[in-house]
């Protein structure tokens, strides 16, 4: 299993579903799943400052992902509407909840039962699965981070302030790094990859050289 942890916009999610592709592996966005309570309890008009509320409509809710990483709630894929600005915001909230938290482990950790595993999200290597054989931190300047979120939304079609975005990613890794329930943080068994000056393709190039020492196996192919 490897595990990546590490802020919003360092490319978590990017690498990881390359990662696993490659080693024909599953793949799991677990910030996907936060994301998606969050977007159901905007839809119902709920505040997500309620944490027992939150938790009990997430304990409820039934997500599930497939091998490639598209999220369905109940019934319903959702896969694109959780990506919106509003529900970025919403999800780090709703996430720092401790029943909420407690009702998706879980759900993540199911997913491990179906063979070999590569996961992303911010507590996968210090709270979810502390034994992973190869638990990595992605992280990037907030500036850079900021960039590439504005590049994400301006392909969909969506406006974006690199300024303003810097300012609401400079506040959800406080939120993250200070919450109760699982802070974001990086251990002493995480190997740090700081992503600010490189490309995807780096990234990916040093993920399988660190994949091919830990897990064995020789090594992984490139795209």
């Amino acid at each position: 299993m490897v595990t990546i942890d590490g802020p919003a916009g360092a490319g978590k999610s990017t690498v990881a579903r390359r990662l696993a592709r490659e080693l024909s592996w599953r793949y799991l966005d677990t910030g996907a799943l936060y994301r998606a309570v969050a977007l159901v309890a905007l839809e119902r008009q709920m505040g997500t400052e309620d944490g027992a509320a939150l938790g009990a409509l997430a304990a409820g809710l039934v997500i599930q992902q497939d091998a490639a990483g598209r999220t369905v709630a109940n019934g319903r894929d959702v896969t694109d509407d959780i990506r919106t600005e509003e529900v970025s915001a919403a999800a780090s909230t709703v996430s720092a909840h401790p029943a909420v938290r407690a009702a998706l482990v879980d759900v993540q950790r199911r997913v491990a039962n179906d063979g070999p595993l590569v996961c992303e999200g911010r507590d996968m290597g210090t709270v979810i699965f502390p034994n992973a054989t190869l638990k990595l931190f992605l992280d990037a300047s907030q500036h850079t981070r900021a960039q590439r979120r504005a590049d994400e939304l301006r392909a969909r079609g969506e406006d974006a302030d690199v300024a303003v975005l810097e300012r609401s990613i400079a506040e959800r890794d406080h939120r993250d790094a200070t919450r109760s329930a699982a802070p974001l943080r990086r251990d002493k068994e995480q190997v740090l990859v700081d992503t600010t000056e490189l490309s995807i393709a780096q990234v990916l190039e040093q993920l399988r050289t660190l994949v091919a020492e830990r897990c064995g196996g020789g090594a992984v192919p490139g795209t």
